[in-house]
């Protein structure tokens, strides 16, 4: 019989993937605990419909990633924050100190999850900082962390 899985099954395959298992194992297991439904030409077509939602969503958040991603490379962003004589920081500059001063001054709500840094900040000067983007859109943005 074939079915359409509703959630990950270990073994059997992953949600949405159609797959063909004895009768006794999708009626008695797989469709009354709601891991699977039956493979009718009408559940077949929801699937795809789904499909297509699914893709033109990850399409529509890729593109936006991507215009943010080409607004943020425009310029070089300064970051002003306290520091001594030598240039260095009281404290430290974090991932999450940057999504902050980026979303005031582009205007964009940045997250800090998006910004990839090795270590903190803790000296001033100019750094190429990655980017991780939602929909898998990747890049690189310079920021110089200047002495208030």
């Amino acid at each position: 019989m074939k079915v359409i899985l509703v959630k990950d099954v270990p073994k059997l395959g992953k949600k949405g993937d159609v797959v063909e298992v004895s009768d006794g194992h999708a009626r008695n297991y797989l469709i009354p605990r709601g891991l699977a439904v039956e493979a009718t030409e009408g559940n077949l077509k929801h699937l795809m419909d789904e499909k297509k939602q699914h893709r033109e969503k990850e399409e529509r958040l890729r593109k936006k990633s991507e215009d943010l991603l080409k607004e943020l490379k425009k310029k070089t962003w300064e970051i002003r924050v306290k520091a001594g004589e030598k240039g260095k920081l009281f404290g430290s500059l974090t991932s999450g100190n940057i999504a902050d001063r980026l979303s005031e001054m582009s205007g964009f709500e940045i997250d800090k999850r998006w910004i990839k840094l090795k270590k903190p900040i803790k000296e001033t000067g100019e750094y190429d900082v990655d980017l991780k983007l939602p929909a898998g859109v990747r890049g690189k943005i310079k920021i110089r962390v200047l002495p208030e």
